[in-house]
């Protein structure tokens, strides 16, 4: 049974106990019988199919809330940055990520939760946001590299008109306007391409 204290940022979790092939006697941790790095591997190669919960296009990898995956004593110890503190999907990505683990019997597990650095749209990677164009959400371009620069939910112009100048990912047309600063989640905007008339979401960059 897997157990979960969201109040301390720590999620603990056992693999289901039986023989899982190639992976020791029954109930034993997975890194009894494999190499650290063969685990580590395993994991990674896991967590590559676990989908983001608001945008299932993408994994929690591509989308680059894994940052880390550790062999401890213990268990694996898995590192999340949540895209911002308080997002509603954070307990329910890393519940899957060790229900992931579980099944594939590479527990016991835990997730740890660490929100510096902050997560970055920049995180995201090529295999990740070519997902989301095909998905039919706009991908971030990338965020500005000024030191201290304010993260900006709604771009602006100097002359303060917000952007719009952002491609269909149904045509590839960049004749679009913004209809709402926000999609059906914070991090996205709702936007309408005027040449296929097509609605469509533009994940922000942040």
């Amino acid at each position: 049974m897997i157990q979960v204290s969201p109040s301390s940022d720590e999620y603990a979790g056992r693999s289901p106990e039986g023989m899982t092939p190639g992976l020791g006697r029954p109930g034993a941790p997975a890194s009894a019988s494999i190499s650290t790095e063969a685990l580590v591997a395993q994991a990674w190669q896991v967590l590559q199919g676990v989908p983001d919960p608001e945008v299932p296009a993408i994994s929690v990898c591509e989308l680059g809330i894994v940052r880390e995956v550790l062999v401890e004593a213990a268990g694996l110890h898995v590192v999340l940055t949540p895209t911002y503190s308080g997002c509603p999907a954070t307990e329910v990505i890393t519940q899957s990520v060790l229900d992931a683990l579980a099944a594939a019997g590479l527990g016991p597990a835990r997730a740890t939760l660490q929100r510096q650095p902050a997560w970055t749209t920049d995180w995201i990677s090529a295999e990740g946001r070519a997902k989301l164009l095909a998905y039919g959400i706009a991908p971030p371009g990338p965020t500005d590299p000024n030191v201290g620069a304010p993260v900006r939910f709604m771009p602006r112009r100097p002359g303060g008109l917000a952007t719009s100048a952002i491609a269909c990912p149904q045509c590839g047309s960049s004749n679009t306007e913004r209809l709402s600063a926000f999609g059906s989640t914070p991090c996205k905007a709702l936007y309408r391409c005027m040449a296929c008339r097509e609605p469509f979401e533009h994940f922000k960059p942040i």
